[in-house]
């Protein structure tokens, strides 16, 4: 454990698997304590007891972010806080023909307007206190086209437009807002061989791993980045590069 973060307060969503749990995980090793958001009660408190058996100081919310009142009931339950990770959503891949209204609409609402309605109840209160800091997880498929990946493409821009915007709003409270934008990574959720192919489309000709991920979002929670806000941090092994 460091004590980098020490008295400062993350709340992560989708802190259950993937990034989101790799975040928490790092930020809590930072001395951070941390609020594992997620859906799932058994895999929450399963974060929270690793963390606090690394000597970490942690405990699980629950919130379906998709629901704008489970969203407001969230922010009022955690209270203030000194670091937001927006890290929860989904992904749809496939033929734009295929994509339902009602997927459609779930990336959206889960991707975008829950990070919306997150930060607009959160980050006053940061700046009311003296600052803070926002990170939201994007990917690099905001700036790059794949076939098949439109709506969620679109729905990374967005989060990509937004943090610009936010990092103007907030900027003179001290509260500072970037996007972290992973490449492929090897998560719970992501099928093994298309993240290798992916992987292997990249400079460093490899996937990653969500700790490799995490540590870029930790160092933007850290006094360390206190000059960066309104960037989008490419972690993508070169792939937005050329």
């Amino acid at each position: 454990m460091t004590a980098e973060l020490a008295g400062r307060t993350a709340l992560v969503t989708g802190a259950t698997s993937g990034i989101g749990k790799a975040a928490a995980l790092k930020l809590a090793e930072y001395g951070a304590t941390v609020l594992v958001h997620g859906r799932d009660t058994a895999r929450g408190t399963a974060v929270v007891d690793q963390i606090e058996q690394a000597g970490g100081k942690s405990r699980f919310v629950g919130a379906d972010l998709s629901n704008p009142d489970e969203v407001a009931q969230l922010a009022a339950e955690v209270g203030p806080v000194d670091i937001l990770v927006n890290n929860a959503g989904s992904s749809w891949f496939g033929p734009s023909s295929e994509l339902t209204v009602a997927t459609y609409d779930r990336l959206f609402d889960g991707n975008v307007r829950s990070a919306y309605l997150l930060t607009a109840a959160l980050a006053p209160e940061m700046a009311r206190n003296g600052g803070g800091t926002i990170i939201n997880v994007g990917s690099m498929v905001g700036r790059v086209g794949l076939s098949g990946g439109a709506a969620y493409s679109a729905t990374k821009a967005a989060l990509e437009a937004m943090t610009r915007s936010w990092a103007v709003e907030y900027g003179a409270d001290h509260v500072r807002v970037n996007v972290v934008a992973p490449g492929p990574v090897y998560t719970d959720g992501s099928v093994p061989e298309r993240t290798t192919a992916l992987g292997n489309t990249t400079l460093l000709n490899r996937a990653a791993q969500p700790e490799e991920i995490a540590e870029t979002i930790a160092f933007l929670a850290s006094p360390r980045a206190d000059y960066i806000t309104g960037a989008t941090i490419a972690v993508d092994g070169g792939r937005t590069a050329v």
